[in-house]
């Protein structure tokens, strides 16, 4: 992970890298729209389009997320970049049924590609500028774990393979002159579409019902902070995102005899470590002595049916 302010940098360039990139790819594909008639060059431009709308709405995500806490926001701006992955989401559904539905016409009215050679060299262009792009999403994600950038980088690694499928269609109707294919292609690529939604969408709720982390990062947890020598024992780890941001809780078992300063100088040792590894956590650490029991919420283990009244297994 980058330090916080390096991290937010490259979170503001790739949103910008995504804008520009996406108007580019929007301004050649119309041109090779009206060159060539086809309805997979116009699902492509519908996705490109798509892409537009979706890096502008990341790019003013970015920037709120990044906003301090304020006193009407003490835990930060995160999650605005889950709401906005969501939006995203919605509008790019819709966009595809109205693909589909193109294409479901153009089966009925099938008109002959014009020009394909025009629409292939276009696409060639698409993806190479899109694969540079996408390479450097991956970048940028790797030192930041920015949703908003990973919603991005998941809308234009798509895009690699809609215009692949695109140039196959040009292809195979200039060398096949099957006109059916240009519309099966068009649909094909809505379906592709939305399937990409759906996954956003995924990802956004994860986000903002404030699921826990994994199962391997909350054990990397609680190695960190039983690594303390003095440190006897750890529960009621809780963990979740927003945006960039983590939030990690945890009670430490300490022994009861200590004084209330040392208590203090391990839990800070503790919090060291784990700022460390989690540079843009939010942490809060309790101290408890050990061996004195306290109510704890139970929780069902994963994939039980029972209730979680009537669980006994403790959420540590």
């Amino acid at each position: 992970m980058s330090p916080p302010e390096a991290a937010n940098r490259l979170r503001r360039r790739a949103t910008y890298a995504s804008v520009a990139v996406a108007a580019l790819l929007i301004a050649a594909k119309f041109a090779a729209w009206l060159g060539t008639g086809s309805v997979a060059v116009l699902g492509s431009l519908i996705d490109s389009l798509l892409d537009l709308s979706a890096s502008l709405v990341a790019l003013f995500a970015v920037r709120h997320a990044l906003t301090p806490a304020d006193r009407e926001h003490r835990f930060g701006h995160g999650k605005a970049e889950p709401l906005a992955v969501l939006g995203q989401s919605a509008f790019i559904a819709g966009s595809a049924l109205f693909l589909i539905a193109e294409a479901v016409r153009g089966l009925f009215w099938i008109g002959r590609v014009e020009n394909p050679v025009a629409g292939i060299a276009v696409m060639i262009f698409a993806i190479t500028a899109t694969s540079a792009l996408v390479l450097y999403q991956r970048y940028v994600i790797r030192h930041t774990g920015s949703l908003a950038v990973s919603a991005d980088e998941l809308h234009y690694r798509g895009d690699l393979v809609i215009n692949g499928s695109v140039i196959l269609a040009l292809l195979l109707d200039k060398a096949l002159s099957v006109p059916l294919l240009d519309p099966l292609f068009g649909a094909g690529i809505g379906l592709w579409i939305i399937y990409s939604a759906a996954r956003l969408t995924r990802l956004s709720l994860t986000q903002l019902m404030d699921r826990e982390l994994s199962d391997e990062e909350r054990g990397r947890i609680r190695a960190i902070a039983t690594s303390d020598p003095e440190v006897i024992a750890v529960h009621d780890l809780k963990t979740r995102v927003a945006g960039p941001t983590a939030f990690i809780q945890i009670h430490l078992e300490l022994e009861g005899s200590l004084s209330l300063l040392r208590a203090h100088q391990i839990s800070d040792a503790v919090e060291t470590r784990l700022r460390e590894a989690y540079p843009h956590a939010e942490i809060l650490i309790h101290q408890d002595p050990a061996g004195i029991e306290e109510p704890r919420m139970s929780f069902p283990p994963k994939g039980s049916n029972v209730s979680r009244g009537a669980s006994k297994v403790a959420a540590r």
